[in-house]
């Protein structure tokens, strides 16, 4: 698996919730429990807070979305040797201006179906090589395949806030 080189260890949480030794396999598992939990939310829900000022279904599966582009992003720019440290983001900025209420669930599900089918082509194409190469982002190393397993531990714990405190 992932060794503590290749992630700040803000990261660990995320890496322990992915649960799979298999990134590409992980990645595939993961998608189509979006996909299965997607379906399963309704409209209305989707427009739901569970606290005021707190993100709405629809902006977490957005938050959910930026976070796989640009952890991919980042990825992409380790596997192929990138030198130059890339930026962090804020993610209640990325929110706010994502206009999640203008989006149906067709639309969010569509474009959750895009983003992952491009996240695990783009993870089937590196080799190990260039998995276990390291940039850094956000002031961190990070490798390619650590922002791939982040990238489904992060999922995961944004579904299970779901269900806890938006779907009780």
């Amino acid at each position: 698996m992932l060794n503590k080189e290749e992630y700040n260890t803000y990261y660990q949480y995320y890496i322990d919730l992915s649960g799979t030794p298999e990134l590409v396999k992980g990645l595939i598992n993961n998608g189509e429990e979006g996909i299965a939990f997607l379906e399963s939310i309704t409209e209305e829900q989707l427009a739901s807070t569970y606290k005021e000022g707190k993100w709405t279904i629809a902006e977490v599966i957005l938050h959910l979305m930026d976070t796989e582009r640009i952890f991919g992003y980042r990825a992409l720019c380790f596997s192929r040797g990138e030198q130059k440290e890339l930026p962090g983001f804020e993610q209640d900025d990325y929110v706010q201006s994502s206009n999640a209420a203008d989006f149906s669930k067709e639309e969010l599900l569509e474009m959750y179906k895009a983003v992952r089918k491009q996240t695990v082509l783009m993870f089937k194409s590196f080799s190990q090589e260039m998995l276990v190469r390291k940039g850094i982002a956000s002031g961190s190393n990070m490798s390619a395949r650590a922002a791939g397993y982040i990238m489904i531990g992060h999922q995961k714990h944004h579904f299970e806030v779901i269900k806890k405190r938006y779907l009780q």
